[in-house]
């Protein structure tokens, strides 16, 4: 979903890093309802044609709920302390990562006021990534994906 923030960034003339981002998302959520993201991200799942799709960054159960009226959705949260989220995201080398501990923070506070935490609190599946190699945690979120899929087709 940040690829849809992303796209809309450039699309306004600004550069895609983590503080216009920021503000190009709640700038949506405040116009258009909270789950503004996830109406823009159906579009291009729409344009996709599969009858799966996995969508990551949902920020927040409006964006949930969202995808849930066009589609059956599994929400699996993927979780990790703050120091791990910091270290992922600064190795990331995406123009939106907090090159700071104190960016970070503030975007940890602008994820929190979206409504993170409720989604993460209901989510169907919770992953740990705190320990986690990047193929390890690939190959979790698969076999979930998979005994939803065989749940689904019984």
């Amino acid at each position: 979903m940040g690829d849809v923030i992303r796209e809309e960034t450039k699309r306004r003339g600004l550069a895609p890093d983590s503080k216009n981002m920021g503000e190009v998302m709640k700038l949506l959520r405040k116009k258009r309802g909270e789950a503004a993201v996830a109406e823009l991200c159906l579009k291009a799942v729409r344009k996709a044609g599969s009858d799966r799709v996995v969508v990551d960054g949902i920020r927040s159960m409006s964006e949930v709920e969202t995808f849930r009226k066009s589609a059956e959705v599994i929400l699996i949260a993927v979780h990790a302390s703050q120091r791990r989220r910091f270290a992922l995201l600064k190795g990331r080398g995406r123009s939106d990562d907090p090159i700071s501990y104190e960016m970070f923070l503030k975007r940890e506070e602008r994820e929190l006021e979206v409504g993170i935490g409720d989604a993460i609190a209901l989510a169907d599946e919770i992953l740990s990534n705190e320990h986690a190699a990047p193929e390890k945690l690939a190959s979790e979120i698969v076999e979930v994906v998979n005994r939803w899929v065989e749940q689904d087709a019984r």
